[in-house]
């Protein structure tokens, strides 16, 4: 008995969502229907609905956040008047050389 009530609500479940996608299909097609219409009555002609994607752009722009963004003008301007390079003005022209920091022994708590 259980087994034909499960079959019988797995049922309904499918008539369910048969309606709402038939239901989604003739809505679109009335969609379409009422833009041609408009198109014929206002005599332009039919634009198609088309995606304007192009799928090698999402390559490129994967491509493109691997490397470094190129400094603007300010920036090489603001890195050369602070003396640092100008290709990227966070970079230092000699990394070895840091004047802020001074080194302590390493102690060791064993």
């Amino acid at each position: 008995m259980l087994n034909f009530f499960l079959r019988l609500v797995f049922f309904m479940l499918g008539l369910v969502f048969a309606a709402s996608l038939a239901v989604a299909v003739l809505l679109l097609a009335a969609v379409w229907g009422l833009r041609y219409a408009w198109a014929r009555l206002t005599g332009k002609p039919v634009q198609p609905w088309v995606m304007r994607f192009d799928p090698r752009g999402g390559f490129d722009r994967f491509r493109a956040a691997g490397r470094p963004a190129e400094p603007t003008a300010a920036d090489v301007a603001g890195a050369r008047a602070q003396g640092q390079a100008a290709d990227a003005p966070v970079r230092l022209r000699d990394p070895g050389v840091v004047t802020d920091v001074q080194a302590r022994p390493v102690s060791r708590d064993d």
